[in-house]
Formats: C-alpha cells, sequence, structure tokens
C-alpha cells in the first residue's frame, strides 16, 4: 500500500519510523481540517440538485424538460449552484443541457459528471476515456467543474487500474477540461482506506450516506464517513433519502418524525441529518418533481443543523427501522470465502432485506439483478458450509430457497 507523502495518510503516520510523534500528527490533523473546510465550492446551498431521477412525461420514459427546467430555475433561485450528472444516466445529460447549459452563464453554476469503466458502461479503455468527450458534448458545458471516478467497488476497481483511470483524470484536470476529481464509492471502509493511501490526491469522495444506513453493517455509512473525513476529504453525499425510501419510511418511522415535529417533511429529517455532517460539502438529492423541489430548497435555503434533540429523534427513527423482521446477517463474510458458487450472501441479504422492510418488489428485483455480483441464491448447492461459518447461526440454505422465491420470479 502506498500512502504518498508523511502527512497525506493520517491511518499510516505513527507507523512511519521517524514521524511517531505528536507534533507531527497535530499538524497532519490541522492540515486535514484545513483541507476539508476548503469545500471547493463557494456562495452555494449546501443542496444539490442530483439530476438522475428526473421527472417523466406520464406513461412514458421521457424527461419531462419542461417541469425539469422549472426545477432548475426554483433550485437556481433558491441559491442552489451544484448539478450533478453521469455519462450512465440515461438522457440525464441531455436534459442538463437543455434545462441548464443552454439557459444560463457557465461561471453560474457547478456541475459534475462522471467517468465509468465498468463492464457495463464500456466495452475498452478507449471507450472509458473518450466517455468525457461524449459527456461534454451532450451537456455542452465546455468543461465539468467536478469529475467523479464513478461506482467504486471491489467489483470494478482492478478494471479502473488496468485502464489507467486514475492517471487519466488528473490528465484531464491539466488540460482544463475538469476543475476537481475525486470519486463515488459503494464498498467497505477498508477499502476506502486502501484507495484515498494509494490516491491522495484526489480532493473530495461521494459516499451514501443516510440514517438508516449510518449504523448499516454492509453499506457503512458513518464509517465510510469517518474514513474520509480523516483523510481530510470534503464528503458529497448521495442517496441521503435513500433512493426516496425514507421520505415514505415504515408507520412506525412515521409516527416518531411527526410527532416530533408535525410540520416537517418526512424527507427533511433525512436530508438535514446528511447536511449537518461535519465535512460534508454538498448533499445530493435526486428529485423527481417541482413539488420535491419546493420542499427541499424550503428548509435547505437556510439550513438549520439537528440539534441535540432531533438528533435522538433521528435515532429512535432508527432504532425503529432496525427493529424490522429482517435477516440478522452482520455482513463478517465469514460465509463467503468456502462458497463452491461464488454467491455473495451478505450482499444478497442485504437486497431482502431493503424489500422487507419497504415492501417495493419491484425495485428490489432490480437491486437484485445487478447489486449483489457473483451467483444468485438459486445457485446454492446446499453444502452446508456458510451455515457452519455462520456466527449468527442463521439458517442461510433456507433464507437463500426464500430470496430465490422472492427476487427470481
Amino acid at each position: 500500500m502506498n500512502c504518498g507523502e508523511v502527512g497525506e495518510c493520517p491511518f499510516h503516520l505513527t507507523k512511519k519510523k521517524g514521524y511517531a510523534n505528536e507534533t507531527n500528527i497535530k499538524t497532519t490533523l490541522n492540515k486535514m481540517k484545513n483541507n476539508m473546510e476548503n469545500n471547493l465550492i463557494d456562495n452555494c446551498m449546501k443542496l444539490g440538485f442530483g439530476m438522475m431521477r428526473l421527472p417523466r412525461i406520464e406513461g412514458t420514459q421521457t424527461i419531462d424538460l419542461e417541469q425539469t427546467k422549472a426545477m432548475v430555475d426554483a433550485f437556481i433561485e433558491a441559491g442552489g449552484k451544484y448539478f450533478d450528472t453521469a455519462y450512465v444516466y440515461e438522457g440525464s445529460e441531455a436534459a442538463t443541457k437543455a434545462a441548464l447549459c443552454d439557459r444560463y452563464p457557465r461561471e453560474s453554476y457547478y456541475l459534475a459528471d462522471k467517468l465509468n469503466a465498468s463492464e457495463f458502461a464500456c466495452k475498452s479503455e478507449e471507450e472509458a476515456k473518450n466517455e468525457i468527450r461524449v459527456s461534454l458534448e451532450r451537456t455542452g458545458a465546455g468543461y465539468f467543474d467536478f469529475y467523479l471516478v464513478h461506482g467504486i467497488d471491489k467489483g470494478n476497481r482492478e478494471r479502473y487500474d488496468q485502464f489507467g483511470i486514475w492517471e487519466y483524470v488528473k490528465q484531464l484536470k491539466e488540460e482544463g477540461l475538469i476543475r476537481h476529481y475525486g470519486f463515488s464509492f459503494h464498498s467497505t471502509p477498508e477499502h476506502l482506506e486502501e484507495i484515498l493511501c494509494e490516491h491522495p490526491d484526489a480532493e473530495f469522495v461521494q459516499l451514501q450516506i443516510n440514517y438508516s444506513d449510518w449504523e448499516d453493517p454492509f453499506i457503512a455509512s458513518r464509517r465510510c464517513y469517518e474514513v474520509a473525513t480523516r483523510h481530510g476529504k470534503p464528503v458529497v453525499v448521495m442517496e441521503p433519502v435513500k433512493g426516496g425510501k425514507l421520505a415514505n419510511p415504515p408507520q412506525q418511522v412515521k409516527d416518531i418524525l411527526q410527532k416530533a415535529n408535525p410540520d416537517a417533511s418526512l424527507a427533511s429529517w433525512a436530508i438535514r441529518f446528511a447536511a449537518s455532517l461535519p465535512g460534508v460539502m454538498v448533499v445530493l438529492s435526486g428529485m423527481s418533481n417541482l413539488a420535491q423541489m419546493q420542499d427541499n430548497v424550503s428548509f435547505m435555503r437556510q439550513l438549520q443543523p439537528l440539534s441535540a434533540e432531533e438528533l435522538g429523534v433521528v435515532e429512535a427513527a432508527r432504532n425503529a427501522l432496525a427493529e424490522f423482521d429482517g435477516i440478522a446477517c452482520t455482513a463478517c463474510h465469514y460465509c463467503t470465502p468456502g462458497c463452491p458458487m461464488d454467491i455473495h450472501i451478505p450482499e444478497i441479504f442485504a437486497v431482502m432485506n431493503v424489500y422487507k422492510m419497504y415492501g417495493d418488489l419491484n425495485e428490489a428485483r432490480n437491486e437484485y439483478s445487478w447489486r449483489p455480483g457473483g451467483e444468485k441464491a438459486s445457485a446454492c448447492l446446499q453444502c452446508g458450509q456458510c451455515e457452519a461459518a455462520c456466527p449468527q447461526h442463521l439458517p442461510i440454505i433456507s433464507l437463500l430457497e426464500e430470496v430465490a422465491e422472492t427476487l427470481e420470479t
């Protein structure tokens, strides 16, 4: 593991001979604090407009450009500047051009885009590296203020390395096509630490953070956030409302939040939770209609961080979510190394738990089709090695059968 120069990797500072002293540690921590306070954006509402879930014309998959324009106008009028799109968001870049780039001066907003080198996005290194040219043409933006190595996880990390993507984004910055580069991330805190040590010049990190996933053993929002902030990286938050689920949570959660403040929208609790975290640069919200935009800017225009009392309410809501009858998997992964079929059991159970909690079968099946990786639950040979290894003594074989019956049919 290459941690770069001293001061760039606080996790390993004390392990380096000659640098394990209090003075150097304090210097490094002060540097991290200064880096985090340099949020890379100025005079900007902390809410970002995620252009992934744009409104559609009723009965079609066509983006409703007129409503999107109205949403962009409302966002900018409220003080918003940060817009987020991606090469793989179908129709999003073209809609961003029509609703934003063609209608507002380029210096009046920040635009983030992404390069995705996963197999579903490109077939070769050449295609991956050409994505920015396509994205610039689709958006007409001229340059991107923020450019992300998109969706890093254990399954695609090697591909990014093989294609030389990390070096490529630095080249794009030297060419002036991007102003800042970072990456979005979907993996473990340990994996995040490795990447930040190997690429200490990444200027920001985009993480999935919400109060539901804060202590989740698989998504590990809190632990990933702590890794990023310890490295002094500003954090861009994605999925603060967990794909809309926290705007319509289970009834027991609604009761807790509405009792505490009947006038606050359910989504506001989730977005303010993420926005209240130190080191968070911007919180992306994938708003799908003008009403959602109006609600979000109403409490983010002049953000009031959650009070100690409100944090207690969110904790009660999180505890209520944790009480649902789900699969008690802690994602320790003791079960997976010996699986002869390469079934990613904890990841499969995580998807099933989202279905059990929120009851959205179509979305659960869609997520199951790609997120877990490896073989499907139905590939289980019932050899039993996983159950012998499970410290929670879960009936994994029967649970996999339940998943197959529910999500594969």
